[in-house]
């Protein structure tokens, strides 16, 4: 494909799946949160957020930062409202998705630029924006996990500071070996994510200019001083062996993580609960993750 029907291609599942009818299969909002949509100005550019707050509220709250998978060619932060609006409603928090830059026109590390530098831009507003800046996590999904990975990575040196990430079956490894694990194999097929999709993504994402190393988190030869992690991953997910070995990763270093592989469940299920029913016992998960390590801060 070239760039245009690339992008062509993206546009028309993007609208597909913001529609209404769309929401049979990725799930109706919480009506116990509003969503709004923002626009951010960073240099060079103006991103699009979709801000979810919970209706009822009088006092700071935590901050969640949210990205969207796509293998960062598609997708739309629209696609996680079913999840990020019960997140806002129930933890409760302000959970911002970001419609960060895409490829082929912005490939890496330009998404994680964006999620980045969005980050420290709402902690920076945090009193404008009704944020307690020392409650703040980050999650994403898919290639969104691997964007929050990096950004976590990031934030341990330069700020600010992160009490969580939560990975759902995220991409770790965009490195050679990005294809040499047992998962890969074995659900080469699966139609959520097959093979010939992956290969594009990674193919329209890496620049030729760019060390795939920095933007693969497993293969970071250090991983310590990350915040406590929740990786969730599908047993039907060609990726599922990413998100199992960072954990792995992680624990070597030293770091509190916890790893949850749902049975019977594909790649980018959370996304779509009107068809995987595994979506509802993750989503509880994630809550009590995100309220056990957001809560305590919020009293210190």
């Amino acid at each position: 494909m070239t760039d245009d029907q690339v992008i062509a291609a993206r546009e028309k599942a993007n609208r597909a799946g913001s529609s209404r009818a769309a929401r049979i299969v990725t799930g109706l909002p919480d009506r116990r949160a509003r969503i709004e949509e923002a626009t951010i100005d960073l240099p060079g550019r103006r991103l699009m957020l979709r801000v979810h707050r919970p209706k009822n509220a009088d006092r700071k709250l935590p901050l969640i930062v949210s990205f969207h998978g796509g293998g960062f060619i598609a997708g739309t932060a629209a696609q996680n409202d079913w999840l990020n609006s019960y997140l806002a409603a129930r933890s409760p928090a302000v959970v911002v998705s970001v419609e960060y830059r895409l490829a082929p026109q912005h490939p890496l590390p330009q998404p994680v630029e964006d999620g980045y530098d969005t980050l420290v831009r709402l902690v920076e507003d945090a009193t404008g924006s009704g944020i307690d800046p020392a409650a703040v996590a980050v999650m994403g999904e898919s290639a969104g996990g691997m964007i929050a990975a990096l950004i976590a990575l990031r934030a341990r040196k330069e700020g600010p500071l992160l009490r969580a990430q939560v990975l759902n079956y995220p991409a770790t490894d965009w490195t050679e070996t990005w294809a040499d694990y047992p998962s890969i194999a074995e659900n080469a097929d699966n139609p959520t994510l097959p093979l010939s999709r992956l290969c594009a993504s990674r193919k329209l994402s890496v620049p030729p200019t760019l060390d795939p190393h920095s933007v693969s988190p497993l293969k970071f030869e250090n991983l310590a001083g990350l915040p406590p992690t929740l990786v969730v991953t599908a047993a039907l997910d060609p990726v599922a062996d990413h998100g199992r070995r960072y954990v792995e990763r992680l624990r070597e270093n030293g770091i509190d993580a916890r790893l949850t592989c749902y049975p019977k469940a594909t790649h980018s299920f959370l996304s779509t609960p009107g068809l995987v029913p595994a979506a509802r016992p993750a989503r509880r998960e994630i809550l009590a993750f995100l309220r056990g390590h957001l809560r305590p801060a919020l009293r210190s």
